[in-house]
């Protein structure tokens, strides 16, 4: 049994168990209101799923990509959270998420997954099936770019959220299958807004 964060789309977490399934999942589609709900979401699955933090095995944590502001606040939860219980963190892109939520039971066929970069660009994943573990073939991507420069595909899911059920499910597996989880590294995909400034040099 695990707890799953995301919040590169919204804000969502769940309490999920590989042989029960998912225990509850909760969640806010306001992108601007990752840190003031992310506390409440936490409580709300644990106590409506009953799960105790010394029964949890892991936390799971969509890495992205999003938006620098909201990916950063549920990380950093996730983080805080998995320490704090002295439990493993476990990477998953947050796409990968969406694409096994879209196969569903039907794991074949080609799909791109995109989800809100802002500024009038697109995050976009492709992806070839689930594998022979449930696990989806990403085969280009993450990746950002305009609208008109992502490839198509037969099958495309413009995702405006991002379940942390399917999140944490997908950890299960990829748990199960003795496969490493992803890197605890924000997909932010885009330079920082904000760069350090170079001192001018004084002369006398």
């Amino acid at each position: 049994m695990l707890l799953a964060i995301d919040s590169s789309a919204g804000t969502s977490v769940a309490v999920v168990d590989r042989a029960y399934g998912v225990l509850a999942e909760a969640s806010v589609d306001d992108n601007m209101r990752h840190a003031e709900v992310v506390g409440e979401l936490i409580e709300a699955v644990l106590r409506e799923s009953g799960a105790v933090v010394s029964a949890l095995a892991a936390v799971a944590v969509g890495v992205g990509p999003g938006p620098f502001t909201g990916l950063r606040v549920g990380m950093a939860a996730a983080r805080t959270f998995a320490l704090a219980a002295g439990i493993p963190l476990l990477g998953v892109v947050s796409h990968d998420a969406i694409a096994l939520g879209a196969y569903g039971g039907e794991g074949w066929g080609e799909l791109l997954v995109t989800t809100d970069a802002r500024r009038r660009e697109l995050y976009w994943s492709r992806y070839e099936g689930l594998d022979s573990l449930g696990l989806p073939r990403r085969a280009a991507g993450p990746a950002l770019a305009r609208p008109d420069e992502i490839p198509s595909a037969p099958r495309r899911i413009d995702a405006t959220a991002v379940s942390a059920a399917s999140l944490g499910l997908l950890a299960e597996r990829v748990r199960a299958s003795g496969r490493a989880a992803e890197p605890i590294e924000p997909l932010y995909l885009r330079s920082p807004d904000v760069t350090l400034a170079v001192p001018k040099r004084v002369t006398s």
